[in-house]
């Protein structure tokens, strides 16, 4: 459940048949970082922004880095695009935070708790905890907060989702801001699991990842792997979800993706599914460049152009 930059180094790239867009540079974007949202058992938890230099209220992508729960920090999102040195920008010391924040969106990428010092649900609490921080600070960093999205990879794939789909009902929200909305207005996940229970057939990953994010195996903690796994939450009210995920992936199989989609489009909820054939956990190139573009074309269709609602 390694994030994989490459995967994710051209997320944001221009389609091709888009109107030429400016030379992106530090000129046209603006960094916060830093900021601690919220102080817990003596730890400080932060994020960073990533601006567009243009007025807004700017709508906003809150991402989440990948590493199974247990490695990653939010700076993987926000190093210099150093893997791939060219593109249709020409800039390789462009980070994918500041590739966001030129089309517009406001980009944030968020530290969480890690397993196995802290285990589930800590990471959902602080997820929530952030968007909770930013709705109550969007005039401050001039965002719009009934426009938020969530994006995650890998396991930070799995948190997108939890974030999207559970309510207070969960008891996954935390403490900070109880009186301000955790909601967002849509969902992209990259290969993130779904369905905790379907890692008992592959041991080896239980093992290394379930274990530590949730403490026991599933057969003697199946409550926990349940209250862990998104599909559970699938309602019609669920925010639109976008899933991209490679058919060959054997880190987080498909079947996780498959079964998510197939669960919301029966709650009549707007859901789709993007397979990326002969790909597994990750990948580069023109697939990365190819999947840039399906997740652009979701976030004009339900955040850039489309008013939410908090």
């Amino acid at each position: 459940m390694l994030l994989l930059p490459a995967a994710i180094a051209v997320l944001m790239a221009a389609p091709p048949e888009s109107k030429p867009l400016p030379p992106i540079t530090s000129a046209t974007t603006k960094t916060i970082a830093d900021v601690t949202y919220a102080t817990v058992g003596g730890e400080k938890l932060q994020l960073d922004l990533v601006l567009p230099t243009t007025p807004g209220p700017h709508p906003t992508i809150i991402c989440f880095h990948g590493g199974g729960w247990v490695i990653g920090n939010r700076k993987d999102l926000t190093y210099p695009n150093i893997w791939h040195p060219g593109g249709r920008d020409g800039n390789k010391d462009l980070t994918i935070l500041q590739k966001m924040a030129q089309r517009g969106y406001a980009a944030v990428t968020v530290s969480y708790r890690l397993a196995p010092t802290h285990k589930f649900p800590a990471q959902i609490e602080d997820a929530k905890t952030a968007v909770r921080f930013l709705r109550t600070n969007a005039k401050k960093y001039d965002l719009d907060p009934n426009r938020f999205a969530a994006l995650g990879f890998s396991a930070g794939g799995h948190i997108a989702l939890m974030l999207g789909l559970t309510d207070k009902d969960a008891g996954l929200d935390g403490t900070l801001y109880p009186n301000v909305s955790s909601k967002v207005q849509c969902v992209i996940d990259f290969f993130g699991p779904t369905d905790m229970s379907l890692f008992t057939e592959t041991a080896g990953v239980e093992k290394a990842f379930m274990v530590p994010f949730l403490g026991k195996e599933c057969l003697t903690n199946p409550e926990c792997y349940r209250r862990a796994s998104p599909i559970e939450y699938v309602s019609k009210a669920a925010p639109p979800v976008l899933m991209i995920h490679g058919t060959l992936d054997l880190m987080v199989p498909i079947i996780h993706s498959e079964r998510l989609l197939a669960k919301l489009k029966d709650a009549g909820a707007e859901a789709e599914l993007y397979p990326v054939k002969w790909k597994g956990h990750g990948w580069e190139g023109d697939t990365a460049k190819e999947t840039a573009l399906k997740a652009n074309e979701f976030l004009e269709k339900y955040l850039l152009k489309k008013e939410g609602k908090k």
